[in-house]
């Protein structure tokens, strides 16, 4: 039996691994869809548009299968057009970071869009009145509010991501809900292992909160905080 605890246990690390990986991912493709939907530019803004809408319109249990296998599909199919004899082969590990991090990046762009539309437009006129280039006022001025106002509805996703990495078993990576299903099956005793995983993803519910209230709160100095 303690076998079977300790495989759960490397499941779990292999958990927030998936889990961190994808939340760059994530964060990234948000930075750049908010960036294209604040843009004002159709050729940007209709793009990203319809990739927050779809993807947000979408099970993510069904966007799981649908991005993995339609997606290594397409590649390979692409590939074969243009001539080339390589093939798209993702590892579980890789595909499941990456199908994350496209999932939740549709989230992510609306957390940073709605972020930096609650900035007030005087201080980026302000910025422009003293000569400041677009990149120091976004690292000077944007950036530092935008972590602020964005870090609840950034907390919520980061949540609903970790709970998320559940789903990449059924694309073969043996995280610690795959071990502990396999466990519960082996044993017969379904509730010990699948409460123990349970569990550990509480911990890292608890862990991942008491982080972010401290950044909040180091963001919220001299300002009205927001709880969560």
């Amino acid at each position: 039996m303690n076998a079977y605890f300790g495989s759960i246990l490397h499941g779990a690390l292999l958990t927030i691994s998936v889990s961190l990986a994808a939340l760059v991912v994530s964060v990234v493709l948000g930075l750049l869809g908010a960036a294209a939907k604040l843009s004002g530019r159709p050729a940007l803004v209709w793009p990203a548009t319809v990739y927050t809408t779809v993807i947000r319109g979408i099970p993510d249990l069904v966007l799981m299968l649908l991005v993995f296998y339609g997606g290594t599909i397409g590649v390979n199919a692409l590939l074969e057009m243009s001539g080339s004899e390589a093939t798209l082969d993702l590892e579980p590990f890789t595909a499941g970071v990456l199908t994350l991090g496209f999932i939740y990046g549709a989230y992510m762009v609306e957390t940073f869009r709605g972020a930096i539309m609650a900035i007030p437009r005087g201080q980026f006129e302000a910025a422009a009145a003293f000569g400041m280039s677009p990149q120091k006022t976004f690292f000077r001025i944007t950036a530092p509010q935008m972590v602020r106002y964005a870090l609840p509805s950034f907390t919520n996703n980061w949540l609903v991501l970790i709970k998320a990495t559940a789903l990449v078993s059924l694309i073969g990576l043996q995280e610690m809900t795959y071990l502990a299903k396999q466990a519960s099956a082996a044993t017969r005793s379904p509730f010990v292992y699948l409460l123990f995983a349970g569990g550990l993803f509480l911990i890292y519910t608890w862990v991942s909160l008491r982080v972010l209230r401290k950044l909040n709160e180091r963001y919220s100095l001299g300002t009205k905080r927001v709880s969560f």
